[in-house]
């Protein structure tokens, strides 16, 4: 006995997906998903497909899209990462889950860092799309990344590091001082901003030299 796959119009598969009816048609043109035909000559998708452009078959797991920002003053950057990761996995035919933190790079008990860390583990994901090295973490990248290949998951970058090493060098050191000043006398403390100002303005004036 032959069991037929389930087909789905182009509207049905389009409010499973999350896309508009046209941007289906534009993947069937592209060879970005495929359709079958009926004998009139309508586009049907199968659900192999459906399930492939969801994240969710045997083969590719779960699509994660991960955004970080290190305070709640941050907020539109945040958007700007999210919206970036959707439209670099919608260029692509991909269903994307967001996940997002707002905390330290330097934390690594960030609530969804932590889920997303157990999902692959689990085996359940198969792309980590991400704007830039830092919003994952903030040291370590490389280490982590061969963790991540070691469960068959792929690490996406969409940008390029836009900043010398010079600069990076210096984000860090203020990144490593703000993390610890923070434990020490608390984040909305008067200490905090003040060592954190005064390490900003002493590595400026070490720039100036």
């Amino acid at each position: 006995m032959v069991v037929k796959e389930k087909l789905y119009t182009v509207k049905q598969a389009s409010e499973i997906l999350g896309v508009h009816p046209k941007t289906i048609q534009k993947w069937d043109r592209e060879g970005k998903i495929r359709v079958v035909r009926t004998p009139g000559g309508r586009r049907r998708i199968p659900e192999s497909e459906i399930k492939r452009l969801l994240g969710i078959g045997e083969e590719n797991g779960l699509i994660i899209g991960y955004a970080r920002v290190s305070s709640h003053t941050q907020k539109d950057d945040l958007k700007n990462q999210i919206e970036a990761i959707r439209e670099y996995a919608r260029e692509r035919g991909w269903q994307v889950q967001i996940l997002k933190d707002i905390g330290s790079g330097l934390n690594e008990n960030r609530k969804n860092y932590r889920k997303l860390l157990e999902l692959v583990t689990k085996g359940e994901v198969s792309k980590v799309i991400i704007t830039y090295p830092d919003r994952l973490t903030r040291f370590g990248f490389k280490t982590l990344e061969f963790f991540f290949q070691q469960h068959g998951v792929e690490i996406i970058t969409i940008h390029e590091k836009g900043k010398t090493p010079r600069e990076e060098l210096i984000e860090d050191l203020i990144t490593i001082i703000s993390h610890f000043a923070g434990k020490l006398y608390g984040m909305r403390s008067h200490k905090y901003k003040k060592l954190k100002e005064g390490a900003k303005k002493l590595i400026e004036e070490v720039e100036a030299e």
